[in-house]
């Protein structure tokens, strides 16, 4: 089945809608609430389901174990009831959010990106939970349709997994490296963060670089 981006987007919205803003909420509150959760997707994209191991939102891992969810091996404390967006996540803890905020300021200076975190004034998941927005603005232009284009997307993944030369055993195939590079959810040759253009450059150079033996023999499934 082919990789339709705009139902993938609507379903990801209707989801995070029903999880983020309940039923029973005022009816005033409950349009604030969702007026914001719009404002957010008009800036930072649609929701997502995890992110490239190589997105800024995640990069701060240990490159032996890539991590393609927001969590305190990629720095941050304290994150609770989270949800993502293709440059942004939402999470909403019980506490004051004052961790997570600390967490956000202390991740490393990036050329690339601004990684910020403020405090929502409507109300997420619950009455008694602090909603906390973490956004990733870039400081070079994205694609018109808000991708990530091949001139960011490919010098992040090369940056992340060139370094594993010196210590992997067997170089991993598109196949099962494709949801790290191209995020979730994804086709065969594109996600909601990069079109199939810049995928299918991705998967040229990945190949290219496995083919030259510097991480190890390529890994070949067992199919059955």
């Amino acid at each position: 089945m082919p990789f339709r981006a705009d139902e993938s987007a609507n379903r990801g919205f209707e989801a995070v809608k029903n999880y983020l803003i309940p039923r029973g909420i005022d009816t005033d509150e409950r349009e604030r609430s969702e007026n914001k959760l719009f404002d957010i997707v008009d800036r930072y994209g649609p929701v997502v389901d995890g992110y490239p191991s190589w997105h800024p939102l995640v990069t701060h891992h240990n490159d032996q174990c890539p991590e393609t969810l927001p969590n305190n091996r990629c720095g941050y404390k304290g994150l609770d009831h989270t949800r993502y967006f293709l440059n942004a996540f939402v999470t909403c803890p019980y506490s004051d959010g004052q961790e997570i905020i600390d967490s956000v300021d202390a991740l490393p200076i990036s050329s690339v990106v601004n990684i910020t975190a403020e405090r929502l004034d409507v109300q997420f998941y619950q009455p008694n939970a602090n909603p906390i927005l973490v956004s990733c603005d870039w400081l070079k232009p994205l694609s018109l349709k808000g991708m990530i284009p091949a001139s960011l997307a490919i010098p992040l993944m090369l940056q992340k997994e060139v370094p594993c030369w010196e210590w992997a055993t067997c170089g991993e195939t598109w196949e099962s490296m494709r949801s790290y590079f191209l995020g979730s959810p994804h086709g065969s040759r594109s996600s909601l963060f990069v079109d199939q253009e810049t995928a299918l450059t991705m998967k040229k150079i990945w190949n290219l670089l496995i083919n030259t033996g510097m991480f190890g023999p390529i890994k070949v499934s067992n199919q059955y």
